[in-house]
């Protein structure tokens, strides 16, 4: 497979903590602690699912409809996982990850097109990651706006530099802004505790009432399901624990997918518990909320400081933390795609221009965090489909997705787009029957 790529080990894991991954696969050690030297790359991943893009379209969500949206984000989290799971496949059983094999696999004007759109979508997702961060410590600390975007930026770059001393410490503090959002969040619902067996059935059960469901709907699946951590999980996966025979990358891919259920089920839940909270607090009295801050003072006189301030940290943590990855995938995607890269100061430079002009333009800063995310669902099929295809390519041997699941996915992906032609449509004043 690709056989014109040259295979480079990736760097960051300890002696000990590759002895212990040999260990495992060998079969000297069973057990939960065995899982414990794979652990790393999902968690890096489900960052992308909790980032402020999901809090600007959750607060929405849960203000404007109540519960009746969970059943999006419930379906963006099964899709979402997924889809990680294929991309850390592809990065196990190749050793190389998803823009690697596009460059190798599509012709030249193909690639140079897909490279363009992910690059799109990446800055996408720094302008809703790093806003989202800035707002927060913007809020918490009573500093103007552009403030909290420069200290942000210095933050965010400080934690990439972690990365020098392998990936490894990169991905415990990163692991750490997980831990601190769903924590949060915990705190919340105990304040604020939802109908549970209402939340429930409107989590299975698909409706959209009217066309602003629809655009809130595409914008969960566009911040729920995030095309640059797509390519990055393939990338967290090549050689990480470099296999020395099929059966130990089979071995790896099970404990990549126990790793992918874990961690993104469990930002599933945080998602949830954003549409949950939203709904509880603002639905009734207060369902026109829109903007991040006007939850955020709302909050303060419904629920008291310590809910509001709550609110606040798990924001912060969000966008410092998904701002960090999305740099990350920024720098795979170039590097996979047109094989250089930039300095790390310049990418984190150029990734948050967008957001100092939107802010300079005078955009309202959720807002431009919603449609960020529909920007994200726009770019998404890309990555999904260059997935599948090369999935599906016979030299990947036992590696290959079967028939059956590729049916599955396909039919997926074509849910999405079909999700964003209705938007498409919408956008451009097109009648869509039954969403006037």
């Amino acid at each position: 497979m690709a056989e014109s790529l040259q295979m480079v080990p990736v760097e960051g894991l300890t002696a000990r903590t590759v002895a212990e991954a040999r260990a495992v696969l060998g079969g000297e050690r069973r057990g939960l602690r065995a899982a414990l030297p794979f652990i790393g790359p999902a968690v890096v991943a489900s960052v992308a699912y909790i980032d402020p893009g999901n809090f600007a379209t959750n607060i929405q969500a849960g203000a404007s409809y109540g519960l009746v949206l969970l059943w999006a984000v419930a379906f963006a989290n099964g899709v979402a996982m997924l889809f990680q799971a294929l991309s850390a496949r592809l990065g196990i059983a190749t050793g190389h990850n998803l823009a690697e094999l596009a460059r190798a696999e599509f012709p030249a004007p193909v690639v140079y097109a897909m490279w363009v759109v992910s690059e799109i979508g990446a800055m996408a997702t720094d302008l809703a990651e790093f806003l989202g961060g800035a707002l927060g410590l913007s809020l918490l600390l009573h500093i103007p706006l552009i403030a909290g975007m420069v200290a942000t930026g210095f933050i965010t770059y400080g934690l990439l530099l972690l990365e020098r001393r392998g990936f490894r410490p990169l991905e415990l503090v990163i692991t750490a802004f997980v831990a601190i959002v769903g924590l949060s969040y915990l705190i919340e619902l105990v304040i604020a505790p939802p109908p549970l067996g209402v939340a429930l059935r409107h989590a299975v059960l698909p409706e959209i009432p009217d066309a602003g469901a629809l655009t809130l709907v595409v914008g969960i699946i566009g911040a729920t399901v995030m095309p640059h951590v797509i390519y990055l999980h393939s990338g967290l996966t090549q050689n990480r624990v470099p296999a020395r025979s099929i059966e130990e990358r089979k071995a790896l891919i099970r404990f990549s997918n126990r790793e992918v259920i874990f961690a993104l089920g469990l930002a599933g839940l945080v998602n949830m518990a954003m549409v949950m909270m939203a709904a509880v607090v603002f639905h009734a009295g207060h369902s026109d909320i829109a903007e991040i801050e006007t939850a955020y003072r709302t909050l303060y006189p419904l629920l008291g400081a310590g809910a509001a301030a709550v609110f606040l940290t798990a924001l912060m943590a969000s966008g410092f933390s998904s701002s960090v990855v999305g740099t990350m995938a920024g720098q795979l995607i170039m590097q996979g795609f047109v094989g250089f890269t930039i300095p790390l100061w310049l990418r984190r430079v150029l990734t948050m221009a967008p957001a100092f002009v939107v802010i300079g333009l005078g955009v309202a800063p959720t807002q431009a965090l919603v449609m960020s995310q529909v920007v994200l669902s726009l770019v998404l099929p890309v990555p999904m489909i260059a997935l599948l295809v090369i999935l599906r390519r016979p030299r990947l041997g036992a590696f290959a997705i079967g028939p059956r699941l590729f049916a599955f996915t396909l039919l997926l992906t074509a849910v999405i787009l079909g999700l964003n032609l209705l938007l498409i449509l919408q956008t451009f004043g097109v009648p869509v029957p039954g969403l006037g």
